[in-house]
């Protein structure tokens, strides 16, 4: 057996695949029979030996954190390699002969390769989940009209969609909860003694609700969306946070002095707030104004010389001047870079998919042809709709790929070529139809339908990877203004759950149809959506989230030395020999359980007598 060389990054599911050969000397032929029928026994003697074994637990091997590799195309490691990625030591090199495989399983390798192609596919969230060790508290510091909420409702969408679990905590919602109807400016006087008991009683636990959630592990990143304007409150939320819970804290502070734009916030944003439902404008400006005067007169903006303990961002009129201090860790990094990029002009962006290609009529995914008759008029069509638009300083983006390119060809205006708006790879199922995929490779098929944002593709791409690809475009969009996007169906998906703030679920089913334009103008807390179909007929190439997922069934029967996946905390899953109690034979995995150890998972013997397998 050849190995390639793993690439190891301390991420336990970036395996290199073997190349199997085999040999029908029979002398070879037994040997590797009997390699194959002993390795949980070697297995497990070696971590037993290292006395790695803490604790172990029964589970069935149908409750592991999500399927094996969809094909169950064979992975194979070495001890130095398990060494870098786990910490192990298994003392032997895992063996797999494919003269001893079922037919059935037999049947689900290329036919045509000796090579296994497939990549594991990852954990929800594992580019960047795996990276928040620690719990974070975002807080939020400025006056009233600052856009605190704006940046809040920002930054958690944009942590959410590169797998960061986020969660705004909006003071002002747990205030309206605890109060009758707002009835003035009033409210909010430094002397009025009932007010201020029920704001610091409502801050209080809106600071306690964003602790618990991140204690619960429901999350790694909690906005505390409130003003947080004196020292001493933000001194409070530094002894919870950090003294108490050991997280870590980084303050981001709104500071705006332009009348134009605070005006422009109360407006837009505050008009149509609970607090002023069915008021005047006017009233409603001249009784916020008055809000934030009281505010004002409290009003300590975070200093670097008496409070030089904390981290913080300072932003100054809506991204014209940005101050860093203490800037610690992976996550903040991200966040200011993030932020940094953002801006509140207004703007449009275009989404829009290439014209119809030849592909798209024969019903092929991937792959990199011309547009059909139809797609050549939708490229008219486009080129007259964005002419009459009068979209001023319009820039134009695509793809690599033909079809993209000769969406644009007439469109009048500066354009630029991204490869990361470049299809999602399907790897070996590239030029093929689903029905050519489902027919050639079963297990692949549902097991994407298990989990389409996870799956990755036969020597392809998973949805999560095209997020990761797709995340400078992101922040490149961010820093324009009018852009008109052509892409294909995956990469607009993932811009469109962006814009949209859609969950990893919903990501991999939204609807963009082939010739029609969507227009997004974001506004306050969001992005208003347009859909606009130009009336050119096109194919439809969107497939439904099925109701009724494929066979689940792992079928590892004739299998062994499989190294099947990491279970979402950094263990290492390997799947050993198992004694099949339905049919006798020698199998890995027949029908036993799986013994969880801290280390690894080794199969057991018969399901029935609940024991682990030579441990």
């Amino acid at each position: 057996m050849q190995r390639r060389k793993s690439d190891t990054t301390g991420q336990v599911s970036k395996w290199r695949f073997a190349t199997i050969k085999e040999d029908n000397s029979s002398a070879d032929l037994e040997r590797r029979k009997s390699d194959t029928m002993s390795q949980a026994s070697v297995v497990a003697a070696a971590i037993k030996n290292q006395s790695l074994v803490r604790s172990v637990t029964a589970t069935s091997i149908m409750d592991m954190p999500f399927n094996t590799s969809p094909s169950l195309r064979v992975r194979t490691t070495s001890l130095n390699q398990l060494k870098k990625t786990a910490d192990l030591a298994i003392g032997n090199e895992l063996h797999v002969c494919p003269s001893v495989m079922s037919d059935e399983l037999r049947k689900l390798l290329p036919p045509t390769s000796e090579t296994v192609m497939t990549k594991p596919f990852p954990v929800r969230g594992e580019r960047a989940i795996t990276d928040v060790t620690t719990p974070h508290v975002i807080a939020m510091v400025g006056l009233p009209a600052r856009g605190k909420t704006f940046i809040s409702k920002k930054l958690a969408r944009y942590l959410n969609w590169i797998g960061i679990s986020t969660r705004v905590f909006n003071l002002g919602e747990y205030r309206r909860c605890a109060t009758t109807a707002y009835k003035s400016h009033e409210f909010f006087r430094a002397d009025n003694e009932e007010a201020m008991a029920i704001r610091n009683r409502c801050a209080n636990q809106a600071l306690h609700d964003s602790c618990e959630w991140l204690l619960s592990g429901l999350g790694s990143v909690a906005v505390f969306d409130a003003t947080n304007s004196t020292l001493d409150r933000r001194q409070l939320i530094y002894d919870t946070v950090v003294k108490q819970h050991n997280f870590r804290l980084f303050f981001v502070e709104s500071i705006c002095d332009d009348p134009n734009i605070i005006e422009q916030n109360i407006k837009e944003v505050k008009v149509s707030s609970p607090d002023y439902y069915n008021m005047n404008t006017e009233l409603v400006v001249r009784d916020f104004l008055q809000r934030i005067e009281h505010y004002e007169e409290r009003y300590q903006p975070i200093d670097e010389e008496t409070e030089s303990h904390l981290s913080f961002l300072k932003i100054y009129n809506a991204g014209k001047k940005t101050v860093v201090y203490n800037n610690e860790g992976h996550v903040e990094s991200r966040i200011v870079y993030y932020l940094m990029n953002t801006h509140i002009t207004p703007r449009t962006i275009y989404l829009t998919r290439h014209g119809e290609s030849e592909h798209n009529l024969k019903g092929l995914i991937g792959g990199d042809s011309n547009l059909s008759e139809r797609g050549r008029q939708y490229a008219k069509a486009l080129s007259s709709y964005i002419e009459q638009q009068h979209i001023d300083g319009l820039r134009v983006w695509t793809s690599w790929m033909k079809r993209a390119i000769q969406t644009v060809a007439d469109v009048k205006a500066p354009q630029e070529r991204w490869k990361a708006l470049n299809e999602i790879d399907a790897g070996h199922c590239e030029e093929m139809t689903y029905e050519q995929i489902k027919e050639k490779f079963p297990e692949e098929f549902k097991a994407r339908d298990l989990n389409k944002f996870a799956y990755r593709y036969p020597r392809g791409e998973s949805y999560e990877d095209l997020v990761a690809r797709l995340e400078p475009v992101i922040m490149e969009l961010e820093r324009q203004g009018n852009v008109l996007v052509v892409s294909h169906q995956a990469v607009l998906r993932c811009l469109f759950a962006y814009f949209l703030d859609k969950s990893a679920d919903e990501l991999p089913y939204l609807f963009v149809p082939l010739h029609t334009v969507i227009k997004l103008t974001p506004v306050a807390y969001g992005c208003k959506v347009e859909h606009i179909k130009l009336p050119i007929d096109a194919v439809d190439t969107h497939r439904p989230k099925p109701k009724i997922p494929g066979d689940v069934s792992l079928g590892l029967d004739g299998l062994s030395g499989e190294l099947v996946a990491p279970d979402g905390v950094g263990k290492v899953l390997i799947v050993g020999d198992d004694v099949n109690a339905a049919n006798g034979s020698n199998r890995a995995m027949g029908n036993g359980l799986a013994v969880v150890t801290e280390g690894v998972v080794v199969g057991s013997k018969d399901a029935a007598k609940n024991n682990p397998a030579y441990l």
